[in-house]
């Protein structure tokens, strides 16, 4: 058994649309980022390389590589998966929080849980999604980016 944990936050900028979860969520700006900046996937992403071993998202997948420029994070969600099961890994379970001060995520939350789970190959009571806002401080609270923290349980 082995436990990951990943991290990713992004500004949100005019001009892109918004991510999470693999889901486009209507709002007036998305996250910068060289891909489409999903900071769900990309700390889910990196939280499987690293309990696996394997490094982190930058390593596998870095932004100076034009291949990733605006790639579907969902791609590099999948192919970290498959990095983790050529060791002989799979997600048992992976527990998430998005930290914003908006948009809801609720009303997205089901097709996000859905998206990852079948990315992973696993049951989707076996992906949650918490969210929660930084009561107005820091970077995040004053609506100019959003966050991602993430657990997973390998075996």
């Amino acid at each position: 058994m082995r436990i990951g944990l990943g991290y990713d936050v992004h500004q949100l900028v005019k001009g892109r649309k918004l991510i999470l979860g693999g889901v486009s969520i209507p709002f007036d700006r998305g996250l910068l980022g060289h891909s489409d900046a999903d900071v769900l996937l990309h700390g889910s992403s990196d939280l499987l390389l690293g309990a696996a071993g394997l490094g982190d998202i930058g390593f596998h997948f870095p932004d100076t590589d034009p291949q990733y420029k605006n790639i579907d994070s969902m791609k590099l969600l999948l192919r970290s998966d498959e990095l983790i099961r050529e060791k002989n890994f799979q997600v048992v379970n992976l527990d998430t929080t998005l930290f914003a001060q908006a948009p809801k995520i609720s009303p997205y939350r089901e097709e996000m849980r859905k998206n990852i789970a079948a990315a992973l190959r696993i049951a989707e009571n076996c992906v949650n999604i918490k969210a929660t806002t930084t009561e107005g401080l820091g970077m995040i609270g004053e609506g100019e980016g959003i966050a991602a923290m993430c657990v997973v349980l390998l075996q």
